[in-house]
């Protein structure tokens, strides 16, 4: 396993997220959330940055074009070459204090996003399910912040993160309906350091877990044991994807979120985007089937 790398000396995003690797463009995507952008890096090195009309938390390519959004007031179609954007419907709106956060594709090409309270972290938010017709369904309640949404390579097993509950879930997923049933824990954070954040899932059918104010990415077995861990040089791994021609490249962004200008200096490579060979190899992401 080779060392883990920053991609690029030019990105320094606030709260890099949302990773995905398209491979019909052969390019990886991303949001700095806090700035409102949608980055690229495609498979010359080229980075481009595209301003979007609001924070994006999470998003996934579309098979027609373009990509669907979980912007922070709701779900979105959202072509960033023409600005073109069409509303399919608001997320949590009598509370103003919540915004979308994580989510992703499962293995039909639904879309997935949760929520996250801005005002305290408080249980009161949702994880949500966009179907192929565009109608928006509920799958739970009582959420602090949405993280770590990932599918086993079947797709009968969703993992499911709540950041400030310090957990990960598992679910049985009834790959023909969408629902999810039979929660239990996969993983506690009782003895390791910081919070769960973003995840993948390998070909293998391991977890790989991005820990925020942990300094690390923890690979889980399907059993829920710690079967490698990466230390990371920087305190706030975000979220992860695995990319390149042969998925065989983990790429992991990061924040500077909330740091102020000391850790700033102690930590230069805050909010970077990096790489790694794990020497094992990843699965292709789903693009939105509408």
């Amino acid at each position: 396993m080779k060392d883990i790398q920053p991609v690029s000396d030019n990105i320094h995003n606030i709260l890099g997220e949302g990773v995905v690797w398209d491979a019909g463009a052969g390019s990886l995507l991303w949001t700095d959330i806090e700035r409102s952008e949608l980055w690229t890096l495609d498979s010359s090195g080229e980075i481009k940055v595209v301003n979007a009309p609001e924070r994006i938390g999470s998003f996934a390519p579309c098979e027609s074009g373009g990509i669907v959004a979980a912007f922070a007031s709701g779900f979105a179609f959202w072509d960033p070459r023409s600005g073109q954007r069409q509303d399919i419907e608001k997320f949590e709106p009598r509370l103003p204090t919540t915004r979308l956060n994580d989510g992703g594709t499962d293995r039909q090409g639904r879309f997935l996003a949760g929520g996250f309270d801005e005002g305290g972290g408080k249980p009161i938010s949702s994880l949500c399910r966009l179907d192929f017709d565009l109608s928006v369904h509920t799958l739970l309640t009582d959420i602090c912040c949405s993280n770590g949404l990932s599918f086993s390579p079947d797709g009968r097993i969703m993992y499911f993160a709540d950041t400030p509950k310090a957990v990960i879930w598992r679910f049985d997923y009834d790959i023909d309906s969408g629902v999810s049933s039979n929660r239990q824990v996969f993983a506690t954070f009782d003895n390791q350091p910081g919070a769960p954040d973003g995840s993948c899932v390998d070909a293998d059918g391991c977890l790989w877990n991005a820990q925020w104010n942990g300094s690390r990415v923890v690979r889980y077995t399907p059993s829920g044991r710690i079967d490698r861990v990466i230390e990371m040089p920087v305190h706030k791994p975000t979220c992860l994807a695995f990319g390149g021609s042969k998925l065989d490249t983990l790429y992991i962004t990061s924040a500077r979120y909330h740091m102020p200008p000391h850790e700033l200096e102690a930590e230069p490579l805050a909010g970077a985007l990096f790489a790694i060979s794990p020497g094992v190899t990843g699965l292709a992401s789903e693009k939105f089937v509408a």
